[in-house]
């Protein structure tokens, strides 16, 4: 399983042992082992054509040098990659950065909303943003939220 640790602004994933490039021990020594990670800063920006938010990931490898975007569809569930993650140009940054393309915001938000009411539980405004992150997750499964509210949008 990936172990995700957050500081400050930067998500960071370990990624699980594996003979993936970047995922090296130090060879410091023994009692110097260090596993080397990537790094993650996430924008949630909004898209004005789909007039829903949109979530940006912008990727650093272990000596936090910008990863290529293609290489975020790595850490991107697998029913996911190159189908709802798309590479696009940042709207605020200078440079292209994977992300989750907003076509279906708005359809798969409606859809745990109308969900959330069907169960006699009105959605606040306030709690969107926490429902959108948690389909996020859904999408980007190695990155753990800490969440300050809980959002139960229902299901088993």
């Amino acid at each position: 399983d990936f172990v995700v640790e957050e500081e400050d602004d930067t998500v960071t994933i370990h990624h699980p042992s594996s003979n993936r490039e970047g995922e090296r021990e130090s060879q410091a020594g023994e009692e110097n082992k260090i596993l080397r990670t990537r790094t993650y800063d996430i924008s949630v920006t909004y898209d004005k054509y789909y007039q829903t938010p949109r979530f940006w990931l912008v990727g650093y490898d272990e000596t936090r040098q910008l990863l290529k975007p293609e290489l975020a569809l790595e850490d991107v569930s697998a029913e996911h990659a190159e189908k709802t993650v798309t590479i696009d140009t940042h709207p605020h940054l200078p440079l292209s950065s994977a992300s989750i393309h907003p076509c279906k915001h708005a359809h798969v938000m409606k859809k745990l909303l109308d969900s959330l009411s069907e169960g006699g539980k009105e959605p606040s405004v306030e709690h969107y943003l926490v429902i959108f992150l948690k389909f996020i997750a859904s999408i980007v499964p190695t990155i753990d939220y800490d969440y300050t509210m809980a959002a139960d949008i229902g299901g088993s």
